[in-house]
């Protein structure tokens, strides 16, 4: 069975910024927006290297920081994020304890591990389940806006507390942690190139024929 042809065989290139396919050879540059074309993200398994490295530095200090401080007449407390998971099941409120849990705490982890496999995989040039591969990567994207509930629930509760007085509350530096863990994972999603995964495939496709 014959390989089939792809674009970079035929010399054309799709532009990352406006989605023209145009070939390359004609100045390097999409005729259509200006953008530089290149047949594949420019160094894009070190750069997402590179995101991935430092988010899951981050990660930790996001679990154990205090990701909020409220401040009352009673005194501060300080609360992380497992710390408010506990809370949220302890007083009742389990459901949304296990959404917060799955989204604070085991999303992140999953994409941080998931996109470690897309890369040691692509680096490595391996053929192993190419198809679920990019299935993954995409549910990488579809799953990476999900990921700042937290800081979206603090921002809530410290703009909900503050209006009615009742004491005051603080985004802590694991808000921060957090914050950048997600901008940095998505960074390293964007950087990967889907396409690397493929490859390997397609040049052993064309040995054997």
């Amino acid at each position: 069975m014959k390989a089939p042809v792809t674009a970079a065989e035929c010399g054309l290139a799709m532009c990352h910024t406006c989605g023209l396919l145009s070939p390359i050879a004609a100045g390097h540059d999409c005729p259509r927006c200006g953008a530089p074309l290149h047949l594949r993200k420019p160094d894009s398994i070190n750069r997402a290297w590179a995101f991935l490295i430092a988010a899951c530095v981050l990660y930790v200090p996001a679990n154990l920081l205090p990701i909020m401080e409220t401040r009352s007449l009673f005194g501060t407390q300080q609360d992380t994020i497992m710390s408010g998971v506990i809370y949220l099941w302890s007083s009742g409120s389990w459901p949304l304890a296990v959404v917060v849990f799955l989204a604070s705490i085991m999303t992140p982890l999953m994409k941080l591990l998931s996109l470690a496999v897309l890369l040691l995989s692509a680096q490595k040039g391996v053929h192993w389940q190419p198809v679920e591969r990019t299935k993954l990567y995409r549910v990488l994207e579809l799953i990476g806006r999900w990921s700042m509930l937290d800081v979206y629930v603090v921002t809530i509760l410290v703009a909900l507390v503050q209006v009615q007085s009742l004491a005051t509350m603080l985004a802590g530096p694991g808000a921060l942690a957090f914050g950048a863990v997600v901008v940095l994972s998505m960074l390293a999603a964007m950087a990967f190139d889907p396409r690397l995964i493929w490859d390997p495939i397609s040049v052993s496709a064309k040995e054997k024929n």
